[in-house]
């Protein structure tokens, strides 16, 4: 018989408030693939929230699979997500290049992602400016 590999519904945001909560509260980090917003939560997981506008990507066809896309990057990811002191409420937004790249490219840079969240939990900022992640870089703007 073969498991669900799926998130649990413990670990996905759901209601539109928890949502905005995160964009308002969280922290931006941006890719050329993905915009990440986070914000700490008082769980014990961390918790994924994945959108895909229209605007910014086009057809449902093409939205789903960008969300389908994110929702894999994150389940993936989870042995670096553990090496994060806090736990977050992520919401990942795709961007029309997350549809065209390549499952290394896509790796690379949620990895990048989370390393800047790391360099973030070791200064202490919750706040500030939005760093950007950039191919070969991890700069800020």
């Amino acid at each position: 018989m073969k498991t669900s590999e799926a998130l649990p519904k413990r670990r996905r945001l759901r209601a539109r408030a928890e949502y905005q909560k995160v964009y308002a509260e969280g922290q931006r980090y941006d890719g050329r693939l993905l915009a990440a917003f986070l914000r700490k939560n008082e769980l014990t997981e961390q918790r994924l929230g994945v959108t895909a506008s229209t605007k910014a990507i086009g057809k449902s066809v093409d939205r789903n699979r960008a969300k389908r896309l994110l929702r894999e990057l994150f389940r993936r990811s989870a042995a670096d997500l553990k090496d994060l002191q806090q736990t977050y409420d992520w919401v990942l937004n795709a961007k029309r290049s997350l549809l065209v790249s390549d499952e290394e490219h896509r790796f690379r840079e949620f990895r990048k992602i989370i390393a800047q969240v790391t360099q973030a939990e070791r200064r202490g900022t919750d706040r500030g400016s939005s760093p950007t992640v950039r191919e070969g870089s991890l700069s800020k703007n």
